[in-house]
């Protein structure tokens, strides 16, 4: 008896060992969901506040934004959530998986058509030339959501359908244009600029689309964790939106 009481005793603390050794490899760990859009700029961000907060280390996840709420909806660790439309913050929102008072407006974008085809495109009516065109996949992209809007809104969309190539994100869109896979394709304007062979073909007109908007917010476990806090105020400071404007977005 004594023996499996001794037994059980060096089982309990080697546990205990194992947990206290293995808890300072999660302290300071913030989990971010974004929208692939923000790749570039908000690496560059974490790399800048790493340097500040040696302590902390930033987990990224980036995707489209309806695939990145329904993994937060089904678990995914995620203490911040930064989406390309509002319609997704709005979505965990009312399953009230995000800390409502965090809300916040993070940053803008302009939606164009851009691609490599040597036939003269400079405004919507133009695309009925083409033959394949890229968009994100409407149900879960917001660019291929504010593409499917601007279509209708300028008669478009049935002349369109059978042209349409749908992809899984805004960069695979862009990556089908650089291939030259597709005449061209729906992307933000700050995925055009990173683009090596893609050119922008026209800016959509706004007046045609959901203006298109970052809101982002803290989850609820986000909000008790004090590094995650504190990464959300400093993506709102000065440095961080110098960051953003450097890769083209606009902040108001």
């Amino acid at each position: 008896m004594n023996t499996m009481k001794h037994a059980m005793q060096r089982v309990v603390v080697a546990l205990f060992a194992f947990m206290m050794a293995a808890a300072p490899a999660m302290a300071g760990q913030v989990s971010m969901s974004a929208a692939a859009s923000l790749k570039e700029a908000l690496n560059e961000m974490t790399v800048n506040f790493s340097a500040k907060h040696p302590g902390t280390t930033i987990v990224k996840n980036f995707g489209a934004s309806g695939a990145l709420a329904g993994q937060i909806e089904n678990g995914a660790p995620a203490d911040l959530f930064i989406s390309a439309s509002t319609d997704w913050i709005d979505y965990l929102m009312n399953r009230k998986m995000l800390d409502a008072s965090s809300k916040k407006d993070f940053a803008y974008n302009a939606l164009v058509f851009a691609g490599t085809t040597p036939k003269k495109v400079s405004g919507m009516n133009d695309l009925t030339k083409l033959d394949r065109i890229a968009i994100g996949s409407p149900k879960s992209v917001p660019a291929g959501d504010y593409a499917m809007e601007a279509m209708k809104k300028a008669g478009i969309d049935q002349k369109l359908a059978a042209k349409l190539v749908m992809a899984k994100d805004v960069r695979e869109c862009l990556t089908y244009a650089e291939m030259g896979e597709v005449d061209g394709s729906f992307v933000y304007r700050t995925d055009a600029l990173q683009a090596k062979k893609a050119k922008i073909l026209f800016v959509v007109p706004e007046n045609l689309h959901t203006r298109v908007s970052y809101p982002m917010a803290l989850t609820v476990n986000g909000s008790r964790n004090a590094d995650a806090r504190a990464f959300f105020a400093w993506i709102q400071s000065g440095e961080a939106k110098s960051i953003l404007k450097k890769y083209g977005f606009v902040l108001k």
